[in-house]
C-alpha cells in the first residue's frame, strides 16, 4: 500500500480527530471563543459603522449641495459598487486565506476611517464624495469576510449563533450613523468624523486582542479556480442562490426606507429627528433578528429558519407602502418587523457557506458570495427611486417581493439534497 502525505487541512483534521472525545469537546467549548465573539462583533459594529455615514446626512447635504435624488442614491450605491470591486479583487487573489484575516480586517477597517474621514473633511460636491464613498467600500471589502473567517476558526457548534450576532452587530453598525444623525452634531462633519473614528478602534480592537481559534488552517496557496468552485457544488450553488434573493430585497431595503420614513412623517409635519432615530430603530433591529435567528437555526435547521425569515420580509415588503402617510406609530412597527426579518437569515446563508465548502478556502467562499450578492444589491436599489417616481412609495417596494420568493424556493431545494446533512450537522 502507497502512502500518500496529508494536506494541511487533512493533517489539521486528523489532529482533531486523534484527540480525545473530552479534549475535542473542551476545544469546541472554549470560553475564549464567547470572548472572542463579543471582540469581534464589537469591531465589526465599529468598523461597519462607515457604510451608511454618507446616507445618514443626506438631508444636511441636499441643503448644503443643493443635492439631488440621483446624487443621494449614488452616495449608497458608490459604496456598494466599491464593496463589489473590493471583494472580486479579495476573491481573486485569496487574501482572506492566503494572509492573516486579523491583520486584513485592521488595515481595511484603518483605510476605509482615513478615506471616510477625508470625505467628512474635504468633500464640498457630490462628484468628490461619491469617489471618497466608493474607496470607502472598497476597504469595507477586508471588514465584513475576514471576520466571518475569524469566528469560522473558533466555532463548529454553534456557528449559525455566533454569525448571527456578528452579522447583528455589522446590522447595528450600519444603523448607528442614523442614530449619531439624529442625536449627536448639527454639523454633519463631525458626525462623519466620529464615525471615521468609530472604526479605527474597531480596526485596534482586532489587531490588539483578537486571535485565530483552535480550529485554524495554515496560509493556503494562491489558486484562482477557487472562485469558480463557488458554483460547481450544487448545495454550495443552492445556498449562494438563496443568498442572492436575500440580497435582491436587503439593501435597496435599508437604503430607502430611511427616505421613506421621512417623506411619510414630514406629510404628517413630525419632528425630523424622530425619523432618524425611526431608521436607526428599523434597521437596528435587524440585530435582534439575526440572533434569534442563529439560536433557532442551529436547534431546528438553517434552510427552515432562512425559508421563514424571507417569507416574512416578503409579506412586509408588499404590504409596508399601504402604510405611506399613516400613523406613524403602525409605520414604524411593521417597518421594524420588516428590519427584523430582512437580515435575519444573512449569517444563515454565510454558515452553510462555511459547512458546504471546502474549509481551507473558506475566506475566499464568502467572499465570492459577498461580491456576487453585493453586485445584485446596486440593481435593486437604482431600481427603488425609479420605481416609486413612476408610482409612489406605495407600491415601491413591492418590485423586492421576487427575491425572498426566489430565496425560498432555493433553500427548499437545498434542504432536499443529501449534501444537507453537513448543514448544523445534520439539522439542515
Amino acid at each position: 500500500m502507497v502512502l500518500t502525505s496529508l494536506s494541511p487541512e487533512a493533517h489539521h483534521c486528523a489532529t482533531i480527530a486523534a484527540l480525545p472525545i473530552h479534549a475535542a469537546q473542551s476545544i469546541d467549548a472554549s470560553p475564549h471563543r464567547w470572548r472572542t465573539l463579543g471582540l469581534l462583533a464589537t469591531a465589526e459594529l465599529l468598523g461597519m459603522s462607515l457604510w451608511f455615514s454618507g446616507s445618514a446626512v443626506v438631508p444636511a447635504l441636499t441643503k448644503e449641495w443643493h443635492l439631488s435624488a440621483n446624487a443621494a442614491g449614488w452616495l449608497t450605491l458608490s459604496v456598494q459598487l466599491g464593496f463589489v470591486t473590493g471583494t472580486l479583487l479579495s476573491a481573486l487573489f485569496n487574501l482572506p486565506d492566503i494572509i492573516s484575516p486579523r491583520h486584513l480586517f485592521t488595515l481595511t477597517a484603518i483605510g476605509g476611517a482615513i478615506v471616510n474621514g477625508i470625505f467628512g473633511w474635504y468633500a464640498h460636491d457630490a462628484s468628490v464624495a461619491i469617489v471618497l464613498r466608493f474607496l470607502t467600500g472598497m476597504f469595507l471589502a477586508g471588514v465584513y469576510p475576514p471576520a466571518m473567517k475569524i469566528l469560522a476558526t473558533w466555532f463548529r457548534h454553534g456557528r449559525g449563533l455566533a454569525l448571527g450576532v456578528l452579522v447583528g452587530a455589522l446590522t447595528l453598525g450600519k444603523a448607528s450613523p442614523y442614530l449619531i444623525n439624529g442625536v449627536g452634531s448639527a454639523n454633519w462633519r463631525f458626525n462623519i468624523l466620529f464615525v471615521s473614528a468609530l472604526a479605527v478602534i474597531g480596526g485596534l480592537v482586532v489587531l490588539l486582542f483578537v486571535s485565530d481559534g483552535p480550529f485554524a488552517l495554515p496560509a493556503a496557496p494562491f489558486d484562482l479556480a477557487q472562485v469558480g468552485k463557488a458554483f460547481r457544488s450544487p448545495s454550495v450553488r443552492l445556498a449562494n442562490l438563496g443568498y442572492f434573493g436575500h440580497m435582491w430585497e436587503l439593501y435597496a431595503m435599508w437604503t430607502w426606507i430611511p427616505f421613506m420614513i421621512r417623506a411619510s412623517l414630514a406629510a404628517r409635519r413630525s419632528d425630523p429627528a424622530i425619523a432618524e432615530v425611526g431608521s436607526f430603530i428599523v434597521i437596528g433591529s435587524g440585530a435582534l433578528g439575526c440572533v434569534i435567528a442563529g439560536l433557532i437555526a442551529d436547534r431546528i435547521g438553517r434552510t427552515v429558519v432562512t425559508s421563514a425569515a424571507m417569507a416574512i420580509s416578503g409579506s412586509c415588503c408588499l404590504l409596508i407602502g399601504f402604510l405611506f402617510g399613516a400613523s406613524p406609530v403602525a409605520l414604524l412597527i411593521v417597518a421594524a418587523i420588516w428590519g427584523a426579518s430582512v437580515v435575519a437569515d444573512s449569517a444563515q446563508f454565510s454558515a452553510c457557506v462555511t459547512e458546504l465548502g471546502d474549509p481551507q478556502y473558506i475566506g475566499t467562499a464568502l467572499t465570492i458570495q459577498t461580491c456576487l450578492g453585493f453586485l445584485l444589491t446596486t440593481i435593486s436599489i437604482e431600481l427603488i427611486p425609479r420605481v416609486e417616481a413612476l408610482v409612489g412609495w406605495r407600491y415601491a417596494f413591492a418590485i423586492l417581493a421576487p427575491g425572498p420568493l426566489f430565496g425560498v424556493i432555493s433553500m427548499l431545494r437545498l434542504r432536499s439534497l443529501p449534501e444537507a446533512e453537513k448543514i448544523a450537522h445534520g439539522r439542515r
